[in-house]
């Protein structure tokens, strides 16, 4: 082919199967789930409180804003919180980092874990952007067709490919899952799609060892954000610029993602798309903890009026916990920070033992110098409880289990308590959804003026009129 060609025009393989069938779901699928659109109503709320909290950290606040200065365009997309108005790239990093940096808001645990909800970045600073700066407004029911789908997307990849075993982050599925909507959102056809979604392969993947010592640090909070700006620009390039994408990015021999990333094996699905995923999605509601550690939190709850005035006494803590939670939160030794800090499961037992409590404050270095937590740490086992295992990996159960037992020295104990699904779970969602709102009051009183705080709340409380209103407008509800 010669320089300058297009190539287009040049003998080109079919597209991946896999870059076609997010296409046709993107463009065709019409959800019809009234529970998907509930929960996703739950989860637009939810993660803008996550993201209304994570406001009051200096840490994250410093990530904010344009890339450079000056760099701010009147009429942009906005980023709820803040006075921001961006483009959409960066507005989908800004907008992402806020919802994911406390890691309380939404999970999705399978082979491979995530949370969802981190592609509201993209889909939030798209929607801003096409109301405020080309006059397309959406309607909120259409954002939460798009949620709906991105969930899905990412969701069902995860059920039975764990990229953590390949060494990627699962930001991976981030990029994917919002490039493919951001697509659609900005106007690109099928092609468009298959094309954009086809880079976000060619980019392979984020390292995970940003989520392990000794490299632990704040990257975990902001790389959703990241892999959010990443999409946006790969959904301009394509809907916007017609870029040609790379059809055979998974099964290209030697060259492609499945043989340079994945072992040479391609990937495999449990379910087509659908809108299984927002269903049965977890919500964060009572701590801010690694997923895998909501139930042991819970455990260690039920244990603090026991253990409080006897913790000079302990001699050991048994706890048992799901495969995935021994594999990636069952941390000895030093913790370095609070990167360090909120995925460490013991740290996330000891805490509530000793305090009665775990908030994002707990992680901190100054309750984290307390000599009780490493004491008690020093005397906590992990295993691994098989069956936890099986029924986390169920499709009909997708348990989240744990267990703690304290024996004292004397040979007593409290006796083991076991939590199998946390709160926030599908099976636990009538128990869930009012302490839900309740987080998302706490967040909007806290970071909002009272007469904002009450028309969102009542936004909540009318499903209807949340359908009808326009993103545009209600992401003014969030602007300061």
């Amino acid at each position: 082919m010669t320089h300058g060609s297009d190539p287009r025009s040049a003998a080109r393989p079919a597209p991946d199967a896999p870059l076609v069938a997010i296409a046709d779901y993107v463009l065709d699928a019409r959800i019809e789930s009234a529970e998907a659109y509930d929960t996703a109503r739950l989860m637009v709320f939810d993660s803008l409180a996550c993201a209304l909290m994570a406001l009051a950290f200096p840490e994250c606040a410093r990530h904010l804003g344009p890339l450079v200065p000056g760099g701010e365009i009147p009429g942009g997309a906005r980023v709820p919180g803040t006075r921001f108005e961006l483009d959409p790239a960066q507005a989908a990093f800004n907008i992402g980092t806020l919802i994911r940096w406390l890691d309380y808001n939404d999970t999705w645990l399978a082979a491979e874990w995530g949370h969802p909800s981190d592609n509201l970045g993209a889909i939030l600073a798209v929607a801003d952007w096409r109301a405020r700066r080309e006059g397309r407004p959406m309607a909120m029911r259409e954002v939460l067709e798009w949620a709906i789908k991105a969930h899905e997307i990412q969701g069902v990849y995860a059920l039975r490919n764990a990229f953590n075993r390949v060494g990627l982050d699962h930001v991976i599925l981030v990029r994917l899952a919002s490039t493919a909507v951001a697509t659609a959102m900005l106007g690109g056809g099928r092609d468009e799609i298959v094309a954009a979604v086809s880079h976000a392969w060619v980019d392979n993947g984020a390292l995970r060892t940003y989520r392990h010592a000794p490299n632990t640090g704040p990257r975990k909070s902001w790389a959703a954000g990241d892999a959010c700006r990443r999409a946006v620009v790969l959904a301009l390039d394509a809907a916007r610029k017609r870029e040609v994408g790379c059809p055979s990015a998974l099964s290209a021999p030697g060259w492609g993602f499945y043989d340079v990333a994945f072992g040479g094996r391609a990937f495999e699905f449990e379910r087509p798309f659908g809108s299984y995923v927002m269903e049965n999605i977890l919500f964060k509601i009572s701590y801010p903890a690694e997923f895998h550690a909501q139930t042991a939190v819970e455990c260690a709850l039920r244990l603090h009026p026991q253990v409080r005035d006897r913790l000079g006494e302990i001699a050991r803590i048994e706890i048992e916990t799901q495969e995935a939670g021994a594999r990636i939160i069952d941390k000895t030794g030093p913790l370095a920070n609070y990167a360090d800090r909120d995925h460490c499961l013991q740290y996330m037992v000891a805490v509530p033992l000793i305090f009665g409590r775990l908030t994002a404050e707990d992680y901190g270095d100054e309750v984290a110098a307390d000599p009780r937590i490493d004491a008690l740490r020093a005397r906590m086992r992990v295993r691994e409880n098989p069956a936890f295992t099986r029924d986390y990996l169920d499709p009909d159960k997708r348990a989240i289990a744990n267990a703690v037992e304290v024996v004292f020295a004397d040979g007593s104990s409290t006796g083991r308590v076991e939590v199998a699904y946390p709160v926030g779970h599908r099976r636990r969602r009538a128990e869930g959804v009012p302490l839900l709102l309740a987080k998302c009051e706490t967040a909007l009183r806290a970071h909002l003026p009272p007469a904002q705080a009450e028309r969102i709340l009542a936004l909540a409380a009318d499903p209807d009129r949340f359908d009808e209103t326009p993103l545009d407008a209600f992401m003014a509800l969030y602007r300061p």
